[in-house]
């Protein structure tokens, strides 16, 4: 697979394809008229007041506190891409070379982001873009072309270390593959891959059984990331902490920590299936063989739950999930539900602490943590990395309202009615000094059918409690883009709304920067205004 493609995703639009003429105008229309916008009555796309049972909701225009909350902005997908740098088929990936796309569009976009009061931006660093060339050769040119531009802005940066493959995820407008090296080691061993219970590999991201195995050309997967991770910063040592704030490290599908249970690029999943566990490598099941050794059943460790149904399986379709009498509630599907999840945490804790280690080796950038009253009554002063760390986790609401919390436990969130699955997540990121992004805090649980027992709005206050009880920061992002007024409530309303957990949230990512945003652009700098000032600044 030494050739494989980059390239825009068929049938979908680019997302960020505007004329720069068009940009610079409403840019210009920016500057002339402040950015006064309508409060009231705009209704952006995807949604309307008349669309769900959010009808009946009281809107209350909630805004900033006394101190409102930093809002950053996603870039484009494909911001930076690869493109040839001589003629010919695209056959040999030494041929392309990484490219900051659109780049006077970029720059106009920037200048607007700004311009409405936004803190910063987050970008992807594809590793099948910047190690394309071959495992250990490193392409960063467009990206610090970029963070240049962006730091002109006076903007900040939160850089994600994509380790996954783009396309297969809800919004992906483009294909971004892995390095085509990694395919390269596929082909020569596909158990590198997770893999179902009917033996479909999926290529978004390398299983974390094999993360200590030299399956990389002598590499191990943790430590391909973690030379990656010491290349960038070394790359951008200067920009550390003043542009650079953020480093978010992509541990599974999506970015996110979890298990590619509910793929949906290539058809196998719709919404609300359970999905299904990826154990099935064989890096994986000899990991489970161990742990069921260990706990004196081998018996368990051939394989997952044989009665767990399919992708599309309803709960009560399966033996495993069901309210009554689920087996996940046997000494066997607990056993199973906390090997698996517990791998998942390891996983992170492995990459975590190389990635925390690379941020404070001698000579990096530090800022100060505190400051402490020595013995002697001078003052001692306490130092961290000038960039913090942050992982993302995955807003999986569909089912929480049931016993079994299905679609969680494929994903590799063993948490229930009866049981709190994210407490021990919040304990392993508050020893790396962690923060989290958070999605799908813009959904409320009447937009979605009852069928798939949906509780956004329930997992968000669970996900806040456990930050709370460990002290971890969290980053609100929307899983969709939406413009509409309800969802700016909603967003507005975790932030700082009258809800136990208001004050929690930290910060604000929204998805994305491209066209939709700009067909709507009154009514998100109408939002940013909200989250960003107080109402005497207004």
């Amino acid at each position: 697979m030494n050739g494989a493609h980059i390239t825009p995703k068929k049938g979908v639009r680019s997302g960020f394809i505007k004329p720069d003429s068009e940009l610079k105008g409403l840019l210009h229309r920016i500057y002339t008229e402040g950015n006064d916008s309508d409060e009231s009555g705009i209704h952006g796309d995807g949604f309307s007041n008349d669309d769900t049972c959010c009808e009946r909701v009281q809107r209350t225009l909630l805004t900033a506190p006394v101190r409102g909350i930093p809002v950053y902005v996603m870039l484009p997908l494909d911001t930076v891409w690869l493109a040839e740098t001589e003629e010919g088929i695209l056959s040999d990936s030494n041929q392309l070379k990484s490219v900051l796309m659109r780049e006077n569009g970029i720059e106009v976009g920037l200048e607007m982001l700004r311009a409405s009061g936004v803190e910063g931006v987050m970008v992807d660093v594809w590793w099948g873009i910047a190690e394309h060339q071959g495992p250990g050769l490193y392409d960063f040119s467009a990206y610090r072309r970029l963070f240049e531009k962006v730091a002109s802005k006076g903007l900040k940066v939160q850089a994600v270390m994509s380790f996954h493959a783009a396309g297969g995820n809800v919004g992906d407008t483009c294909t971004i593959p892995l390095p085509p090296w990694v395919y390269d080691a596929a082909e020569m061993d596909p158990d590198i891959f997770y893999t179902d219970a009917d033996g479909y590999r999926n290529p978004e991201y390398i299983s974390l059984g094999c993360d200590e195995e030299p399956c990389l050309f002598g590499r191990s997967p943790v430590q391909a990331y973690s030379d990656f991770i010491t290349a960038f910063v070394d790359e951008f040592h200067s920009l550390m902490g003043e542009t650079i704030t953020e480093i978010t490290v992509g541990l599974g599908p999506a970015g996110e920590l979890r298990y590619p249970s509910y793929p949906e690029g290539d058809g196998r999943w719709r919404f609300p299936g359970v999905g299904q566990f990826q154990c099935f490598d064989k890096y994986m099941l000899e990991r489970l063989q161990h742990a069921a050794t260990e706990y004196g059943r081998p018996e368990w460790g051939h394989g997952g739950p044989h009665d767990a149904g399919h992708y599309n399986s309803r709960e009560w379709e399966t033996g495993f999930f069901r309210n009554d009498f689920g087996s996940f509630e046997t000494e066997y599907g607990k056993f199973f539900l906390k090997w698996y999840s517990e791998e998942l945490i390891q996983h992170a804790d492995r990459i975590l602490g190389r990635a925390k280690d690379i941020l404070s080796q001698p000579g990096r950038p530090r800022a100060i943590q505190a400051v402490q009253e020595a013995p002697d009554g001078g003052n001692l002063y306490v130092f961290e990395p000038s960039a913090k760390l942050s992982v993302k986790l995955a807003g999986v609401h569909w089912w929480f309202k049931s016993r079994a919390h299905a679609a969680e436990l494929t994903a590799g969130y063993y948490n229930t009615r009866e049981r709190d699955g994210y407490s021990e997540i919040f304990k392993m990121l508050a020893k790396h000094s962690v923060g989290v992004s958070f999605t799908c805090v813009e959904m409320r649980d009447c937009e979605h059918p009852r069928e798939g027992l949906c509780s956004p709005e329930g997992l968000l206050n669970q996900v806040l409690a456990a930050a709370a009880k460990y002290n971890v920061s969290v980053a609100g992002e929307n899983a969709l883009q939406r413009y509409d007024d309800y969802a700016f409530d909603k967003i507005t309303e975790s932030a700082f709304g009258q809800s136990a957990m208001a004050g929690r949230m930290d910060r604000l990512t929204f998805l994305r920067m491209g066209d939709m945003m700009v067909d709507n652009w009154d009514a998100f700098a109408a939002f940013i205004k909200r989250l960003t000032c107080p109402p005497d600044h207004w």
